[in-house]
């Protein structure tokens, strides 16, 4: 960009695979677009500013290369965004936001930068106190950043006394302004994302995503359909940006932050992805996609009706699969299903606020299953009622319901979770280190249970990743499935061993307890060029 064009507003997203994923990050794991910087350009360019956005995590760009490109743009205004690609993913962006604010104001300290995210919502203050950051988004982002760079761009002495949702600093004094309004009609503010403003090219879908076509995984992008969840889980931080007020760590009486783009809005923005950028890879981004059976039915049948061979994936509780919704996601291009199950055992369910019935885990992976397409089942190690057998009962249920992927994390006590704040209360040690907060990090350091250590609970969970994508009964069905190149994918994927500080390597796990098959699997041999 020449130096005489003026560039209202640069939205950074930092990049740290390395740090957050180890070796998993190079060719395993997934680069997404980041959709929240996506929808920010989008709102905010809609306001006749002119917006440019560095995508330093999908160019592999260190927090140095990244100042030296914001030092030749001369922003107005230069916006580090803190949303990961989960609610869960935003403190472990810390990091690398905070090295990025750093070499900024290193090669530029004149320039203007505000951090928003979801872990920056959850604790304006500090990361305000902390960070080398001129202000702080203490909501969910757009309207803070309209107004700011409408008082920055109107006055040379600007007044932030009216920038709603901003932390700033006058002097030594740490000031907060009046919360922003929740947006409310989508279509209108946020009409999709800047795709053009994104490196389209470099973008690529998680490997099980595309077992079957593992040469396929790009083209691939990430959509939002809803914003915000209208469940409060305890141990989630969904909650942190969409708050009002005071309600933030109040999440039973915070205000419903679920709200709908409308179907017609979401069929243009993928018509728009797959005419002009050739994607057929999507991810619905949704914290909870399949809820509102109108809305996931008009989205699915405008598909139905465009005959795409698309391959999507999409989040879902075992308990909103309702009759015949699986066969329609299906027939729309819905290929897998990602069901938080959590734990196996009632009792460290309910004590999180995770609550249902036992059976409409069996009854709803097996409706998508019998629909044809595959499942993602997400499973947490450590809930505050884990024992060892309580955690063993969660993998012998990994282990019989045997779904086409499955993530093995452990409790973490997020910023913005009623976790958090209760851990604070109770006095539990928490990670030293925002990278800490990572499920793969080297420094990783999960919450202790009232039974069992963090470095046990850690333990358990990388043992279960072991035990589970090494179980022949498991690579049996993939290579069924999926071919011998799906199989050799995973063979790879636990070959790449975590490095660990908060456990041994050699720490002796749990005794794996016999697991009883819900239906007998076909024996298939491995042939050697799966081995």
């Amino acid at each position: 960009m020449r130096r005489h064009q003026i560039l209202d507003l640069l939205i950074v997203n930092p990049g740290n695979r390395s740090q957050v994923y180890q070796g998993l990050g190079q060719d395993l794991a997934a680069i997404e677009p980041p959709v929240w910087a996506g929808l920010i350009a989008a709102f905010v360019r809609k306001r006749g500013f002119t917006v440019a956005i560095i995508d330093a995590n999908a160019e592999g760009l260190t927090p140095q290369d990244v100042a030296r490109r914001v030092a030749d743009m001369h922003p107005v205004l230069t916006v580090v965004v803190v949303y990961g690609h989960n609610p869960s993913a935003s403190t472990q962006v810390m990091p690398a936001a905070g090295a990025t604010c750093t070499a900024i104001k290193e090669w530029a300290p004149w320039l203007r930068i505000l951090l928003l995210g979801g872990h920056v919502a959850a604790l304006p203050d500090r990361t305000l106190r902390e960070e080398q950051a001129d202000f702080v988004c203490g909501g969910e982002g757009p309207i803070t950043v309209a107004d700011l760079l409408e008082a920055l761009k109107s006055n040379t002495q600007p007044n932030f006394r009216n920038v709603r949702d901003l932390w700033y600093r006058e002097g030594s004094t740490v000031m907060r302004t009046q919360a922003a309004p929740l947006m409310q009609d989508l279509n209108y503010e946020m009409p999709g994302q800047a795709w053009d403003l994104l490196p389209m090219e470099r973008y690529r879908a998680h490997n099980w995503h595309c077992f079957g076509h593992l040469s396929s995984r790009q083209p691939y992008a990430a959509i939002y359909t809803t914003l915000g969840c209208p469940f409060h889980c305890s141990f989630c931080c969904i909650q942190a940006p969409f708050k009002r007020g005071e309600a933030a760590l109040n999440y039973r009486e915070s205000l419903n932050s679920y709200r709908y783009w409308s179907p017609q809005a979401v069929l243009a923005e993928i018509d728009l992805l797959i005419t002009r950028y050739g994607v057929r890879n999507i991810k619905i981004a949704d914290e909870m996609f399949v809820l509102n059976r109108k809305h996931v039915s008009a989205i699915c049948q405008g598909l139905i009706e465009r005959h795409y061979d698309l391959n999507i994936w999409a989040y879902a509780r075992v308990d909103t699969v309702g009759d015949g919704m699986a066969e329609l996601m299906r027939e729309a291009g819905i290929r897998w299903l990602a069901f938080g199950i959590e734990a196996a055992s009632a009792r460290v369910r309910d004590s999180v606020d995770k609550a249902y019935a036992q059976e409409n885990i069996f009854h709803s992976v097996e409706r998508v299953r019998r629909a044809g397409s595959a499942v993602v089942a997400n499973y947490i190690f450590g809930l505050p009622e884990d024992d060892a057998a309580s955690m063993q009962d969660t993998l012998s249920l990994a282990l019989n319901l045997n779904a086409e992927y499955a993530n093995f994390y452990c409790t973490m006590a997020y910023p913005g979770s009623t976790l958090y704040t209760q851990a604070l209360r109770q006095g539990w040690p928490l990670p030293e280190s925002w990278s800490g907060y990572s499920q793969h990090s080297v420094d990783s350091m999960p919450l202790p249970t009232r039974h069992l250590s963090a470095g046990e609970v850690l333990a358990f969970r990388d043992h279960a990743f072991q035990r589970y994508f090494t179980d022949l009964g498991y690579l049996r069905m993939m290579q069924q499935k999926f071919g011998e190149d799906a199989v050799a994918h995973i063979r790879h994927m636990t070959a790449q061993r975590l490095e660990r500080r908060n456990h041994k390597p050699s720490s002796k796990p749990a005794t794996v307890l016999p697991v009883v098959e819900a239906a007998p699997l076909e024996i298939l041999p491995l042939t050697r060029g799966a081995s």
